[in-house]
């Protein structure tokens, strides 16, 4: 071939290369579960969860020991939505005549000050943030273009704010990544069978209210993910409400593709597995579990993110007392569970319509920032150690990580005698350190392994409350 034909052929290679550079995801589960996950969601760890909405107003369900029932942001469903329910508490403080979307206009949000969460977030120590743009109330916290939403976003109807854009403004100014919750259903239109009537909601809001159902995916779900992706480039997108349908009726696996090969911030962005009924555990990015309820199907294998509150419920429910919430220390000691097992935790805060973060829940994060500023190290950028992991159903108090030439022993509770740290032989030349104190660390080989004596400290030598963590760096020479 002649050096002209060379430089053809070479141009028209290097021309196809950008092309198919650009579209490497066909709409399809066998492409799009390919896509390694960015690296900064698996260095994380620890991310903050906001359900906040028109539920936010009445703030109330019953408080129940079953899990998942106290959920106050389905007021909707399950107390306006349910008879008895409503009768002995909707009815009754509101009247018969008052729908669940007359709460829209008292949703004021009047004190939400964005810069003053975001700093709440970034003294907790978390990496991220995902807020509840729309729940499965339909509600939107942006003024959205969707032709079915112009009477019901937070433009128009309450606040008259772009609640989702000013609060992801404010969190970036703080270094932190982004995220948005978007519901797929709504109960207004979406129907199911989980409920006799074959609606969650009354009929007469159905009638009312319901997006045709040949118009819902394309003029509304669809539509709104590709704008909220668009207008404010989320770094990650937690879908939820996707049980009722397949993800071919959600048409997920083409928004995906889309989302990888065309996003503004494509290599950025991070999404969970909740895009149709049974992708939960199997398809998308990250898996999640809620309140542990998926902890059977995640490890180590895949991403994966725990998602709870700090009492039982994700919505601020008025009906929750102190002994229904977390302390911090066991707040801590599910971050450090989590992590030691290759998960994030995402914490969910509930505010109050005015735009106020209840002060428990701001307590509860300062303690957790300020252990995470003493023992960090442990958690970001770590993964699961698993030599040091006990049997599976033994009683733990010791946890493990890793990072680089580190492993990081976290303990829940002040070791009372001397502890092994298994694989980590003393060929290795480890030296041990207890994090945030200068106390020497005294430490042995014993039968191959590293025996760690934990030191006696005075009081005012302990270098943190809730747990400690012990560093063995495992030095090479």
């Amino acid at each position: 071939m002649s050096s002209t034909g060379w430089r053809w052929l070479l141009g028209a290679v290097v021309a196809v290369l950008p092309a198919r550079a650009q579209t490497p995801y066909a709409p399809t589960w066998a492409s799009l579960d390919r896509r390694p996950i960015p690296a900064w969601f698996t260095d994380a760890k620890f991310g903050i969860f906001i359900h906040w909405g028109v539920y936010s107003v009445p703030a109330y369900r019953p408080v129940s020991p079953r899990p998942y029932e106290t959920y106050a942001e389905w007021y909707g469903a399950d107390v306006y939505g349910n008879a008895a329910l409503r009768q002995s508490f909707h009815d009754k403080n509101y009247g018969p005549t008052f729908t669940y979307r007359d709460f829209g206009p008292l949703f004021r949000a009047e004190l939400f000050d964005p810069a003053r969460w975001a700093d709440l977030f970034a003294r907790a120590g978390a990496r991220y943030v995902v807020l509840t743009t729309k729940h499965h109330d339909g509600y939107c916290l942006w003024p959205t273009t969707a032709p079915y939403k112009q009477q019901w976003h937070s433009g128009v109807v309450g606040p008259k704010r772009d609640l989702a854009g000013e609060l992801a403004q404010a969190v970036r100014a703080r270094g932190l990544k982004m995220g948005f919750y978007y519901s797929l259903l709504e109960w207004e239109s979406t129907a199911t069978a989980n409920r006799p009537s074959g609606y969650y909601l009354p009929k007469a809001d159905i009638d009312k209210y319901r997006i045709p159902d040949a118009q819902y995916v394309e003029k509304n779900s669809l539509w709104q993910l590709k704008e909220l992706v668009t207008t404010y480039q989320p770094a990650l997108l937690f879908a939820d409400g996707e049980w009722d349908r397949p993800a071919t009726y959600w048409r997920s696996p083409e928004f995906l593709a889309w989302l990888y090969n065309e996003a503004p911030n494509k290599e950025e962005v991070v999404v969970n597995d909740r895009w149709g009924q049974g992708t939960r555990g199997q398809h998308g990015g990250y898996y999640t579990s809620e309140y542990a309820s998926d902890n059977d199907k995640v490890g180590v294998q895949h991403p994966w993110e725990e998602s709870r509150g700090m009492g039982q419920s994700y919505g601020f429910n008025r009906a929750e007392n102190i002994e229904d919430y977390s302390t911090s220390a066991q707040l801590v000691h599910q971050l450090i569970d989590i992590v030691s097992r290759g998960g994030n935790l995402l914490l969910n805060i509930g505010p109050a319509a005015d735009g106020t973060i209840p002060v428990l829940m701001q307590e509860r994060l300062v303690d957790i920032g300020r252990w995470l500023a003493v023992n960090g190290e442990a958690i970001y950028g770590t993964r699961a150690w698993a030599p040091g992991a006990p049997a599976k159903g033994a009683s733990q108090s010791l946890y493990y990580t890793a990072k680089d030439q580190d492993v990081y022993v976290l303990a829940t509770s002040w070791p009372t005698a001397p502890f092994v740290v298994a694989g980590v032989p003393s060929a290795s030349h480890p030296t041990v350190t207890l994090l945030g104190s200068t106390v020497p660390v005294a430490y042995t080989a014993q039968r191959g392994q590293l025996l760690v004596q934990p030191p006696a400290l005075t009081p005012a030598q302990v270098p943190c409350p809730f747990a400690y963590v012990f560093k063995v760096h495992r030095a090479t020479r």
